[in-house]
């Protein structure tokens, strides 16, 4: 839905011999960086809190780069009313918080950044005093539980570091995290009865109690075990924990237990007070402490995909103690390591804040999942190892094939690789022998359309990036492509298009099919498969099916072969598309433009084309009944906030007035792209929307992943260095920079002139360096 030196990667089975330190940093030295060049202040830019207001969807609270926890305030988890029916706050509350809100429910250990659906919200702590509540309590009425009002302005959000004053309690609410462990630190008042709150229960999608199910031990009087199963986006998705106190427990217990927890010898037990094990679907815990005025009361809960002993193992090596100054600190250092692979220079410092919030937002995700000694659940449920790579979860792979994976390729390329080592690997565990669609936590969730794990896997090929096996990743792909009962794919190899009475939305997923397999052709031709290759390159003509020459729009097709008689190009209900529209979607030939705008016209009648995508009006009747992120990212009819529209602009370097991409693209970077709590045009889509901020900062963008070519824009930044992992450097240099000189009039890489708008990608990697000489009329002789 709707970036000095790189830090060396380093085996996984190395990291056992390295300090707790290292653990925190993942496979990545700090040393080694420390030796290769000096490291700005660039954390003191970023701000959480951008897009947790409205529909961006971002999470403020603590989390290390591509960490498995993301420990965050959630200001309300409730996503269906009680009678089971949905109540629309299941998209609102993806990430757990929304700015508006006046209280906060608790802290839970687990969240997505900026998608368009929700899940998660594992294991939500709350300190409470007073007298005890086992239930949140409403918005409304938040004084009926445990929820407490809480007021901006003593909230704090930086990286790796979350706090806030719970004003009815009166407690101090810090955090902070590692990998896998998230940290807590709670002020108290002076109190005999304070309280901490772990409730099992609550959840981002969690609708039905019956969907969930837990199980906890108290090992001691500081020390608990359990795990959570779920069943909500994610089918079945088990996550185990070890949760430990710096101070004796005074007493526990739990405030609901269903009755069946009772039946047999189970009954024998009072269970409700200080019994050390406890099982249901309805656990709520209580751990009682007796507090003196300033008293920290501290936690650290570690996160497991396979047992409650590898939790309890990952907290023993990524935080032995308790010092939350040292674990901030440290985390706070990682943070600022992966924001300096790419050092800017910026006209302003609102430009330097979304710049290097959108780098936070970018290495958010996809999220490591696997213990410390490399155990992790596939898709298949069973137990795996990852040998020689680390393995992720949370692909949002509609949104981010477009230019998070690529740029990926170029500041994150192992991580990249072994995001690829992780896709593999899912494709093993499948039945279906699929690459992932949309997965997370040992789970195919089949969300959104096409198969852009092959769009990643191309890019990376292509590019060079393989440190996996590419011919194994090859067959992956073509595998993929040809699993007839996935979502009308047996008609497109068929017919050449999903027909719309067969397959809803039916036209964005010809079109998304034809891409992919132009991916996979390049990835072929790369690596010498001439007959793959044949194969995939015709199959990506077949956008050419759908699109009707008559009104100029790719339009849905009956199984007959003829066209859907009812169509309007402006509307996004039962026209053939998802999260678009015909205008939107008739440009979706990323990999093709040239033969696209041919198709179209010819240069003149495209080039208007596009510039009444972003000048046109569009009624009131084409926003009923969709979500607000169409108004929030729409200029004119280019929908910002949807992904299929993000290559649009570049689209001019096809056309004969490439200088008319310019002013819009630093349009689209000025308006969609703010700071504030609001300041996202559109979900950040797990660091889609960033990462087209970045790129598009600084003047270049892939607008078709698999090819080694990137269209040159309009650079917002004065300068910037890219600190490779090679050692290598690549600068972006400007001339006469300002907010009124948004035209390029020359561009010169390495000294010499560039006679077309597109840079290669072996230009960026090999190092040099590319300037850009700005004014305020367009050159229209730039780039012909």
């Amino acid at each position: 839905m709707i970036k000095p030196s790189i830090l060396k990667a380093v085996k996984y089975r190395k990291t056992l011999l390295l300090s707790s330190f290292l653990m925190i940093a993942g496979s990545y030295t700090i040393e080694a960086q420390k030796k290769k060049t000096d490291l700005k202040d660039l954390i003191q830019y970023v701000d959480p809190m951008i897009g947790t207001a409205k529909m961006g969807h971002t999470y403020p609270g603590a989390t290390v780069p591509f960490g498995s926890v993301q420990l965050s305030p959630e200001t309300d988890t409730i996503a269906y009313a009680s009678n089971g029916k949905y109540n629309g706050e299941v998209y609102k509350y993806c990430a757990g918080y929304q700015y508006e809100d006046k209280t906060i429910v608790g802290f839970s250990h687990t969240h997505f950044s900026g998608t368009g659906h929700s899940d998660l919200g594992d294991f939500l702590i709350m300190p409470t005093t007073g007298k005890l509540q086992l239930n949140p309590g409403t918005a409304s009425k938040p004084l009926s539980g445990y929820r407490s009002a809480f007021s901006h302005a003593t909230e704090k959000a930086e990286t790796a570091y979350y706090s806030v004053l719970l004003e009815d309690h009166k407690i101090k609410a810090e955090l902070t995290a590692t990998t896998r462990v998230g940290m807590h630190q709670y002020t108290f008042p002076k109190s005999d009865e304070a309280h901490i709150i772990l409730d099992l229960t609550s959840g981002i999608y969690n609708y039905d109690k019956k969907n969930v199910w837990t199980f906890v031990r108290v090992e001691n009087d500081t020390l608990i075990t359990g795990y959570r199963q779920t069943s909500g986006w994610a089918r079945t998705r088990t996550v185990y924990f070890a949760m430990s106190f710096n101070k004796p427990i005074k007493s526990y217990g739990q405030g609901t237990l269903e009755k069946s927890v009772y039946r047999g010898f189970w009954g024998r037990f009072d269970q409700t007070k200080n019994f050390p094990e406890m099982a249901g679907r309805d656990l709520k815990l209580f751990f009682d402490f007796d507090t003196q005025e300033g008293e920290k009361i501290k936690i650290k809960m570690a996160l497991s995909p396979v047992s409650s002993a590898g939790a309890l193992e990952n907290m023993k090596k990524e935080i032995p103690d308790w010092d939350f100054e040292r674990v901030k600190k440290q985390s706070q250092e990682v943070w600022n390591k992966e924001l300096n692979k790419i050092q800017i220079e910026a006209l302003q410092k609102e430009d330097l804040v979304n710049f290097y919030t959108a780098m936070y937002h970018s290495f958010l995700g996809p999220t490591e999942y696997m213990d410390l000694d490399g155990t992790y659940k596939g898709l298949d449920m069973n137990v795996h190892k990852a040998d020689n790579f680390r393995n992720y979860t949370s692909y949002s792979l509609w949104d981010t094939y477009r230019a998070l994976h690529p740029l990926f390729n170029i500041v994150q390329p192992a991580r990249n690789s072994d995001m690829i080592s992780s896709m593999l690997a899912h494709s093993d565990q499948s039945v279906h022998k699929m690459l992932p669609i949309w997965s997370h936590y040992a789970n195919e969730n089949w969300c959104m359309i096409g198969y852009h794990s092959v769009s990643v896997i191309a890019d990376a090929i292509v590019k060079g990036n393989t440190n996996f096996d590419p011919e194994k990743a090859l067959q992956a792909c073509v595998n993929t492509a040809k699993v007839p009962y996935y979502d009308g794919l047996e008609f497109y190899m068929k017919k050449g298009y999903v027909p719309e009475d067969k397959n809803g939305a039916s036209v964005s997923k010809t079109l998304e099919y034809a891409y992919d397999d132009w991916a996979i052709a390049q990835a072929a031709k790369k690596l010498g498969k001439t007959e793959i290759y044949n194969e995939f390159i015709e199959r990506s003509k077949n956008y050419k099916n759908v699109y009707d020459a008559k009104t100029g729009f790719m339009r849905p097709k009956l199984n007959d072969g003829t066209f859907k008689k009812e169509f309007d190009p402006l509307d996004t209900h039962g026209q053939g598309f998802i999260e678009g529209n015909s205008w939107n979607y008739s440009l979706y030939v990323p990999h093709d433009p040239a033969e696209m705008i041919k198709l179209m016209g010819g240069n003149d009648k495209f080039k208007v084309r596009l510039d009444s995508l972003f000048n046109m009006h569009l009624p009131e009747k084409y926003f009923e009944n969709t979500e607000d992120i169409t108004r929030e990212g729409i200029i004119g009819n280019y929908v910002h906030g949807n992904e299929p529209s993000h290559h649009v602009v570049y689209l001019y370097n096809w056309t004969n007035s490439p200088w008319k991409a310019q002013d819009k693209i630093r349009m689209i970077l000025k308006k969609m792209y703010r700071n504030g709590a609001d300041g996202l045009g559109g979900n950040d889509d797990f660091g889609q929307m960033s990462a087209w901020y970045i790129f598009s900062s600084l003047g270049f963008y892939p607008v078709a992943p698999g090819s080694d070519e990137y269209a040159l824009g309009s650079p917002l930044v004065k300068n910037a260095i890219f600190n490779l992992e090679s050692g290598k450097n690549f600068e972006v240099e400007t001339v006469n920079q300002s907010d009124k000189n948004v035209f390029v009039s020359k561009v010169l890489l390495n000294g010499k002139l560039l006679s077309k708008p597109f840079l290669k990608h072996s230009d960026v990697i090999n190092g040099g360096k590319i300037t850009f000489y700005m004014s305020s009329k367009p050159n229209k002789s730039y780039g012909l």
